[in-house]
């Protein structure tokens, strides 16, 4: 009883009441700086991405399309990391004003990142692959790439993991550590490869300058004239098969536009083939 008295008498004294009013305060301009901070950070980050791609497309160094993917991708993680200490800060310095004693906390975190070290190389090994990959530019945000297999645009990188979103609309999350093979489809320019297959009786050359007389059509018009970088380059016969003659051409376009001239040179060369009576493999031979 006699404590229950000392502690509502010690509740009822105003000096209290004002320190903890003091040390709400201190912790809520401490969390408002940390905002402000952190607002100022990303700004600021935002801010040099767009010097540097001005100055890029100023000295005509390179792409300005392709450094507006690496500095997207680099300002995505910067931004992460600079909140991250930027909270972490706040957080340590909002517990010390609250009257928190924060070094046994400050030590056990310590002894726990040892042994979280120790027993966490496949997450160090995550986090130094996603290092390795930003600072060597393998890929950006938006680049079209098949990592291990999987087909997809990139959509985040992190230092852990990269999120690819498939054609058919699924996230696949990949660990960085976990990478072997890496294909960037989308790394300043793309090729759209054109292949088809002729009956053995067809008018071969007949079918090739279609190919080539379709193509240079298609990147004389709006709007692919602005995906199409060079004209199209007709290979040839590729292979004599049991189906019949395999064709082949392809046509350099900007990154990640390949699929949509492809498709369109696809529709207009079929037409034409069939248009000129040019024979495919029938059914049967098909089977």
């Amino acid at each position: 009883m006699q404590i229950s008295r000392d502690v509502i008498a010690e509740i009822g004294r105003p000096q209290v009441w004002i320190d903890w009013g003091e040390r709400a305060l201190r912790v809520f301009i401490i969390l408002a700086l940390a905002w402000v901070f952190n607002s100022i950070a990303r700004r600021l980050l935002r801010q040099l991405r767009n010097y540097a791609i001005h100055v890029i497309d100023r000295r005509h160094e390179g792409s300005t399309f392709e450094m507006e993917k690496r500095a997207t991708t680099l300002i995505s993680v910067l931004s992460k990391m600079a909140s991250l200490v930027v909270w972490t800060v706040a957080l340590v310095m909002a517990l010390t004003e609250t009257g928190f004693n924060i070094q046994p906390l400050l030590a056990g975190i310590g002894a726990a990142g040892l042994a979280l070290g120790l027993g966490a190389q496949t997450l160090i090994r995550d986090w130094l692959g996603g290092l390795l990959m930003l600072l060597e530019d393998q890929l950006r945000i938006g680049d079209s790439v098949i990592i291990n297999g999987i087909a997809g645009s990139v959509e985040e990188i992190n230092l852990r993991t990269t999120l690819l979103r498939g054609e058919n609309g699924a996230v696949h999350v990949i660990t960085n550590g976990s990478i072997t093979t890496l294909s960037n489809l989308t790394r300043e320019y793309s090729y759209y490869v054109f292949e088809t297959t002729l009956a053995h009786g067809s008018d071969v050359d007949r079918a090739l300058s279609i190919v080539e007389a379709e193509g240079a059509q298609l990147a004389g018009e709006e709007p692919y004239r602005n995906m199409i970088i060079s004209p199209i380059e007709v290979m040839g016969v590729e292979r004599l098969a049991e189906r019949g003659v395999i064709i082949k051409a392809r046509v350099k376009t900007l990154p990640a536009k390949s699929a949509i001239v492809g498709r369109e040179l696809n529709r207009r060369v079929r037409a034409r083939l069939i248009a000129e009576k040019i024979a495919f493999p029938s059914a049967q031979q098909t089977q």
